[in-house]
């Protein structure tokens, strides 16, 4: 991913904090961040952001998700039900980087009370960093996309 590609961030309550920190590190790379809350700590619904982040990436609004709840898991669940959404919860740099280079994932979810801080910034960066590498996995995206339609 280049520099100014559109990144939608969200989370719920439970990962804040770390979300608006990703926020700042990516920007600061020059990528232009789309954050679209929660802003309180107030309890919230994960699948509605999940969901919200998932048609932004899914319309073409911006290019690549990253989203956070507590596991990275539920979040994770709600996006993957959007059509076009191929999004991994990883806790490490090596998942962040393959689910880029052999499934195409378009968004990346994140697990607060799983990952530290500093762990998060470098797996964004493994994420980010990588680029699909098409043909065999290729073939292997085109199946998911069969399944989804």
């Amino acid at each position: 991913m280049t520099a100014n590609t559109r990144i939608v961030l969200s989370s719920d309550h439970a990962a804040i904090d770390l979300r608006l920190a990703i926020a700042a590190y990516v920007a600061g790379k020059g990528y232009a961040i789309v954050d679209i809350g929660p802003t309180t700590t107030e309890s919230t619904h994960y699948p509605k952001h999940g969901e919200a982040a998932a048609r932004m990436v899914a319309s073409g609004d911006c290019a690549l998700g990253i989203i956070l709840c507590g596991t990275g898991q539920g979040i994770m669940m709600a996006a993957n039900k959007v059509k076009g959404i191929r999004c991994g919860v990883c806790m490490d740099t090596f998942s962040a980087r393959m689910i880029r280079q052999h499934n195409d994932a378009n968004m990346l979810a994140l697990g607060a009370r799983v990952v530290g801080d500093m762990l998060a910034l470098d797996i964004v960066d493994a994420f980010l960093d990588a680029e699909f590498e098409g043909g065999r996995h290729g073939t292997r995206v085109d199946m998911i996309k069969e399944i989804e339609a």
